[in-house]
């Protein structure tokens, strides 16, 4: 063999190789985790930032940005965003309005891997029981009226891109959706976020935020899940360490796929973490570690009348804000209560709207008495 034909073989047998090589490579991306726990900031000091996430990097794996202080401006959130990474998070970034969503964009482009989305305001149901003003629904005829209005008014915001002759390169359903609330989380789905966080605070029930969160979740094929916020309006805000390790087991348990730990004071200026809330997150990581992933199963659903949008905070909450309660929601809440009470974790709550009616639930129990067993 000639040394051109033997050169030329070499040069083939090279090639083979690197190419196989490369075919073969293994995986090097990591696969996306089937649940989140983490911590959402609405203070803007990056130092005290940094020195959190070093804190906490080793027990959690999501991160939420949530203070526009950091979130409108491109260098703070290049920086923060990039630390995160350095850290092997996920993390979501908080914007309150349209004009700073290019700045999500080039996020998008650079850390896609990372980033999960975009949490684009929150409360929208909440609001609308408790306050009077600045809400989508201001009046309404009745309870369908209210009902079309807010995922109409909702919908709009979160698809538009001209408002009052600017024009904007995104909407924020061009990224995947996250929300906070404390109330109607069916109606905020139809809206079109894909993730919304029941809140859990104050003196409100868990199970009947769960059960009303995962239902809405569940029927409209979203994914779910909670933040814990404020116990108190004042410092400490927050509950005890053991309280909060409570509250990161039950949302576990009761398959959350997102639970989050809300951070900051009432002036959005520092934390209110303690060395205790430190301890039960990495407690309840190990927990999560311990327990695989849960399947709350044999579930049954507690069906509502289609668009009846209350609180279920007690006999004094209302109807969309608008109206008073009744004795029609006072005898739907006392079902209710029974059928929480019998079933527990393995109860949803669901509205009849859109139900197939297949095996998802063992039972369809309906507000007017009907039962239905697929």
């Amino acid at each position: 063999m000639n040394s051109k034909l033997l050169a030329f073989v070499v040069a083939c047998l090279v090639v083979s190789l690197v190419v196989l090589n490369f075919i073969f490579l293994p995986e090097t991306q990591t696969e996306v985790p089937d649940f989140f726990v983490g911590i959402s900031v609405a203070y803007a000091d990056l130092p005290v930032i940094k020195a959190l996430i070093d804190e906490v990097s080793a027990y959690t794996n999501i991160f939420v940005i949530g203070s526009t202080g950091i979130s409108v401006f491109e260098e703070k959130l290049d920086e923060v965003c990039q630390y995160l990474v350095d850290k092997d998070m996920y993390f979501v970034i908080y914007q309150a309005f349209h004009n700073h969503l290019d700045l999500i964009s080039e996020v998008e482009k650079r850390f896609g891997d990372n980033f999960l989305g975009v949490y684009f305001g929150d409360e929208h149901g909440g609001e609308h029981l408790d306050k009077t003003e600045d809400r989508w629904v201001t009046d309404a005829d009745n309870i369908t009226d209210a009902a079309d209005q807010f995922v109409y008014h909702l919908h709009w915001w979160l698809n538009v891109k001209e408002f009052r002759g600017v024009v904007f390169p995104y909407a924020p359903s061009d990224f995947q959706l996250f929300t906070a609330d404390y109330g109607l989380y069916w109606f905020d789905y139809l809206a079109g976020y894909d993730v919304v966080l029941a809140e859990f605070g104050w003196n409100y029930s868990r199970q009947i935020n769960v059960a009303l969160n995962r239902g809405a979740a569940t029927v409209q094929n979203r994914d779910w899940g909670v933040i814990v916020t404020w116990t108190y309006n004042n410092p400490p805000y927050i509950g005890s360490g053991e309280e909060l390790y409570d509250d990161l087991v039950y949302a576990y348990d009761n398959g959350a796929k997102y639970v989050l730990v809300f951070d900051s004071n009432e002036n959005y200026t520092e934390s209110i973490l303690r060395e205790e809330h430190f301890d039960a997150l990495e407690r309840f990581w190990q927990y999560t570690l311990d327990n695989p992933v849960p399947e709350v199963v044999d579930r049954v659903a507690f069906v509502l009348p289609k668009d009846f949008g209350y609180g279920f905070r007690g006999p004094e909450d209302k109807i969309w804000g608008l109206w008073e309660a009744d004795a029609h929601s006072l005898e739907i809440s006392y079902h209710l209560g029974e059928f929480l009470a019998q079933y527990g974790p393995r109860l949803d709550v669901i509205y009849d709207e859109h139900l197939a009616l297949d095996q998802t639930y063992s039972k369809y129990i309906f507000w007017n008495g009907t039962i239905i067993s697929p």
